[in-house]
């Protein structure tokens, strides 16, 4: 087994093409992101990568530059399991769940791409293979726009292929966010998959009046709607909305989704691979959901996650982020009927144009 001879990280500020918002981040002008470059003593390159809303990034780059490349270097890069286990407790006491675990998320995603690299492999085959075309939605950044402006960016949503689609809520007046959804389903038709997304914006109390003013209007799922350390809060909202629940992009480890799940507080679990652990824990939370019935869905990512749904039986619907990367690859996720395609390239199969990057590289 060929061993671990560098390990490279990057951090670049990339500002978005219009500003986008939520309940909880506000306005979002740029996102980071901080990419981690695996290489073998053979001379193979696996890529991994997470990202932030604006904040943090330097904290995270600081652990993958420093501690990171400093733990794996000389390691065997196929025994990811081992490497994820040591580099989780090393890093445990002075990070757990914070930028640490976003490091350690890339550096895995990395480890994997080059495993299936070496062996020849799409990620999604190497991992199992179930189903390469997978159900997808676009994930809109858009609690500022208006009823009549939330339609528009559906029809221009449709028209890149889209058949289903999030929208976020959580105004100040729920009025405002009942007005938006009615809009949105009268212009979609009663079957069309529609989301909606309260980013931890509310109480138990306030998200149950939610999801209730909300129910007429069959929303396929109400994500996030309370913080993510509230899994009885999560629970309520379960059992007395109404609604299905997806939560999860916030929560760190698969101890964290075992907690959420075992309290009947999810009904769609939804990791994020670049803050959950990396691939490694975001096959076992899939797992862990399977086991349970749940259909899990994902955040974030999705380049790298349509390979990781598609290994799933499980799986629900890929979330396509709005901070696509798409004006830096080489090859932009590919739709087909709606349908996410995972690539047949050997990894992960992202390729980044880093001379584009370059310019955005951030102090």
């Amino acid at each position: 087994m060929a061993r671990i001879e560098r390990v490279e990280a990057g951090y670049y500020r990339i500002p978005l093409p219009e500003a986008l918002s939520d309940s909880t981040h506000g306005t979002i002008a740029a996102f980071e992101l901080v990419t981690l470059r695996v290489r073998d003593a053979d001379g193979a390159e696996g890529l991994g990568y997470t990202y932030t809303t604006g904040r943090n990034g330097a904290a995270i780059h600081a652990v993958a530059a420093r501690e990171i490349a400093e733990l794996a270097t000389g390691a065997e890069a196929e025994r990811i399991e081992a490497l994820w286990q040591r580099l989780w407790w090393a890093l445990h006491y002075g990070g757990r769940g914070g930028p640490s675990v976003l490091a350690l998320s890339a550096f895995d995603i990395a480890l994997w791409d080059l495993k299936a690299k070496r062996a020849g492999l799409p990620l999604w085959l190497l991992l199992g293979g179930h189903e390469p075309r997978v159900a997808c939605y676009a994930g809109g950044i858009d609690l500022h726009l208006s009823a009549a402006e939330l339609v528009a960016q559906a029809g221009r949503t449709l028209a890149r292929g889209f058949r289903a689609i999030k929208m976020k809520v959580g105004r100040a007046r729920l009025g405002e966010d009942v007005e938006r959804l009615a809009a949105m389903r009268a212009h979609l038709g009663a079957d069309f998959p529609l989301m909606v997304d309260a980013n931890m914006a509310w109480t138990a109390d306030v998200a149950i009046r939610a999801a209730r003013a909300f129910a007429p209007y069959a929303p396929l799922w109400l994500e996030e709607p309370v913080a993510p350390e509230d899994v009885a809060g999560h629970a309520r909202v379960v059992r007395e909305g109404g609604l299905p629940v997806a939560a999860g992009e916030n929560l760190r480890s698969l101890w964290e989704f075992q907690a959420l799940i075992a309290a009947g507080g999810v009904s769609y679990p939804e990791p994020d691979a670049t803050n959950c652990g990396g691939v490694t824990a975001f096959m076992k939370i899939a797992r862990l959901a399977e086991a349970h019935h749940l259909p899990v869905t994902s955040h974030g990512a999705h380049d790298v996650t349509v390979h990781l749904l598609a290994a799933c039986p499980n799986a629900s619907y890929l979330e396509v982020h709005g901070f696509g990367l798409d004006r830096f690859l080489e090859h932009p996720l590919r739709l087909e009927e709606g349908r996410a395609v995972a690539p047949e390239r050997p990894g992960h199969g992202v390729a980044l144009d880093w001379a584009g990057l370059a310019p955005l590289a951030a102090a």
